[in-house]
């Protein structure tokens, strides 16, 4: 008999936690949880930075926090999503331009022009004193042509007129330009400065503008299941993936420099790199204007990109720091340096390049028309993993995905990124600028990193002339919006100084506050005074929204604007 069948006696009832036992306050809400997930709520940032503004005229100081600025959900969510909001308003207003964003550098000044005139006169009596082995004038035209060089920068003129005498570049290594007879090859235009697409008219004499769609991906390393692990690791290479990853960024550079040749105007685009599911990058890319399918095709079969390094296997080295240089452990003879290995390769008629990185058979383009209902969700699709690391863009949740990832990540951590990387040692060659501190097998570069799978560099690749304006620019016009729906000031962002004893401003000073600081406020005292100075801005806004939408219900109504404001 059970206690269940017992007379008088009753199945126990299902309950919580007895109230005030530790159970059941560990069931309460943490207070510190609930104001960081209100302070992601409302967009405030969780870790920010603060800064000492000191008033060099009064001595006052106060601490300022500002955005950490991360772009990377797993550091700072709100600063994150601000920075996708930012990328997608970006790619939205560039993809359909119909006007030419960037109008060009406005022409020089008279100012400028004399500088340069000045500029030029310098440099043709140091030339006469060079020649005259005039020493001594040498010197002084050389502080005068510095002295020219400080007045046309500040008077606004970008870069630098000539380069140093006395810094001389160093000389470049000349590689042939002749293509690849494996390549198919390509016509080649002069590329016009153009950047808006063809209009196109439709049979009832209307017009318009459509732009494309593009993805592009790298070939195969091996067959591969649904989850992206390979079907027999042992056949799969490692190698070529970990190296066409790393160098990936470089063949999508060389694709729109053959793209805009091939078809004569300068394209415009904005997309975004990210793996697949083998862990593969791939792009996807938003295009200004349209291009045949089959050119697009045929200048990604025709691109390639060649890295001329000394050729690796497998590591094999074990270089050792003899005070001076890196030797080989087993035989103490010094590693051959950078410049030797490049010389090598240089005289060899028969060398190869150390690999050579193509783009796979898949392509796929679309045109996307300026009022489709697809834009905001393409767009929404290129910033989708933006805000995560490379590695957790695909969940892994099969232990075959694990060991996938961790042989693709054993391959990049001993595969050389650049010219400098500490990897060179491991297979008997010394790097550009080696020192004694290099750890081989431990390069700090991204691309080694677990996190990056390869993809080191910017995920989001926008064109020059895209929109016409940087991130900043974009970042000003949603202040302004907010200013302009809440009709503030225009200046009303700024920190107000001191006036000065003749109403200019003080000079202030800014340093970076360190957290333990005696003047520097608890973390949790900040993310409180963010939270709520954030959630009176949204309140004004919210109440802005409504005005502006009542005015507009009103002047819709009644066919004209409402008196009385």
């Amino acid at each position: 008999m059970t206690v269940d069948t017992l007379p008088g006696l009753e199945a126990p009832q299902e309950a919580g936690p007895r109230p005030g036992s530790r159970a059941a306050r560990m069931l309460m809400p943490l207070a510190a949880d609930v104001v960081k997930d209100m302070a992601t709520e409302y967009g405030v940032c969780l870790r920010p930075i603060g800064l000492r503004r000191t008033d060099l005229a009064t001595g006052q100081t106060e601490i300022i926090d500002v955005p950490c600025g991360a772009t990377r959900e797993d550091k700072c969510v709100p600063c994150a999503k601000r920075a996708r909001r930012l990328r997608k308003t970006q790619i939205r207003e560039g993809w359909h331009r119909v006007d030419e964003p960037s109008p060009g550098p406005a022409p020089a000044t008279d100012e400028q022009r004399s500088l340069i005139s000045l500029r030029a006169n310098l440099e043709y009596f140091r030339d006469q004193a060079v020649r005259e082995s005039a020493w001594d004038q040498v010197g002084e035209v050389d502080d005068a042509i510095r002295e020219v060089e400080e007045a046309i920068a500040a008077e606004g003129l970008r870069g630098t007129v000539a380069p140093a005498h006395d810094k001389p570049e160093e000389p470049k290594r000349q590689r042939s330009t002749r293509r690849r007879q494996d390549a198919p090859a390509l016509p080649r235009q002069k590329v016009q400065p153009r950047t808006v697409g063809r209009v196109y008219t439709a049979p009832d004499g209307t017009e318009h503008r459509p732009s494309m769609w593009l993805t592009m991906t790298l070939d195969s390393y091996g067959p591969v299941r649904e989850d992206g692990s390979p079907l027999d690791p042992s056949r799969y290479d490692y190698r070529r993936a970990a190296w066409d990853a790393i160098t990936f960024p470089r063949l999508l550079d060389r694709f729109w420099q053959n793209l805009r040749r091939c078809v004569g105007w300068n394209v415009q685009y904005a997309g975004c790199v990210e793996p697949q599911r083998r862990l593969a990058p791939h792009a996807h890319f938003a295009i200004r204007g349209t291009i045949p399918r089959t050119v697009l095709r045929e200048v990604a079969a025709a691109t390639y990109h060649q890295v001329w390094w000394p050729r690796v296997d497998k590591p094999t080295c074990r270089p050792t720091w003899n005070g001076e240089t890196w030797c080989d452990s087993d035989t103490q003879a010094p590693l051959p340096r950078w410049d030797e290995a490049l010389d090598a390769i240089d005289e060899d008629p028969d060398a190869e390049p150390a690999h050579v990185i193509r783009f796979g058979k898949h392509v796929d383009a679309r045109g996307v028309a300026a009022d489709s209902k697809d834009i905001d969700r393409t767009v929404g699709y290129i910033t989708k993993y933006i805000t995560k690391s490379a590695a957790d863009c695909h969940t892994v949740t099969t232990d075959r995905q694990r060991a996938h990832l961790e042989r693709l990540w054993q391959e990049l951590r001993v595969t050389p990124c650049s010219e400098r990387c500490a990897n060179w040692l491991l297979y008997g060659i010394q790097p550009k600028k080696a020192h004694g501190k290099l750890r081989p097998g431990n390069c700090k570069g991204k691309v080694h990193q677990r996190a990056t799978l390869g993809i080191g560099g910017r995920r989001i690749l926008v064109s020059r002339d895209w929109s016409g304006k940087t991130l900043a620019d974009h970042r000003h016009d949603a202040r302004a919006w907010v200013k302009a729906l809440l009709g503030v000031a225009d200046g009303i962002d700024q920190v107000p100084a001191a006036d000065g004893p003749d109403g200019t401003p003080s000079p202030v000073a800014w340093e970076l506050a360190k957290p333990n600081d005696p003047d520097m406020p608890p973390m949790r005292h900040r993310l409180l005074r963010a939270l709520a100075q954030r959630m009176q801005w949204r309140s004004a806004i919210n109440a802005a929204r409504d005005r502006a939408a009542q005015y507009s219900n009103a002047t819709d109504d009644n066919g004209e604007e409402p008196h009385g404001g």
